[in-house]
């Protein structure tokens, strides 16, 4: 567990924590970015996919909590061909740009090289500019992207890739 200013981050999921993740998310995107109950519908089973395959030699996640309340969250999934996927970087608006996030991103730069995996991928939206920043500076670079009306608004979905 690491101390960031009265915050801590922690490695391991506990029972409520998969909950927890969907509802930071679709209160989130809802209040942020007029995303619909789509969208935290689609954290929630994407979420139970990353849950049935978990291995914690190859997948890791980074809850970080204040006292009891999750205030963001991010994880590495395994994929096929030794490759990774970065998920739900998420914080509260109170909680970012003070250096969190960076250190987030960090510490999943650090896992990913040390479990020797040979790439990694993330899907991103428009709108989230200080997010596609920190991918950049660790090496993610944008290969595709295609407008969509996903979960209830216009948006320019990105594939970033490592």
């Amino acid at each position: 567990m690491t101390t960031f200013d009265q915050i801590s981050i922690r490695n391991e999921l506990r029972p409520g924590d998969l909950g927890q993740v969907a509802a930071l998310h679709g209160k989130i995107y809802s209040e942020e970015h007029g995303f619909g109950l789509g969208f935290e519908a689609y954290v929630m089973e994407s979420l139970l996919e990353f849950y049935r395959q978990y291995d914690p030699k190859r997948d890791r996640v980074w809850v970080v909590e204040k006292g009891e309340e999750m205030i963001g969250f991010l994880l590495l999934m395994h994929r096929a061909d030794s490759q990774a996927q970065l998920r739900y970087f998420i914080l509260q608006k109170e909680y970012r740009g003070q250096g969190l996030g960076k250190k987030l991103i960090e510490e999943w730069m650090d896992f990913y090289n040390s479990v020797g995996y040979k790439g990694a991928y993330l899907y991103t939206t428009s709108g989230l500019d200080p997010a596609v920043s920190l991918y950049e500076r660790c090496g993610f670079r944008k290969i595709s992207e295609m407008k969509s009306r996903n979960f209830g608004v216009p948006l320019l979905e990105m594939l970033f890739k490592l």
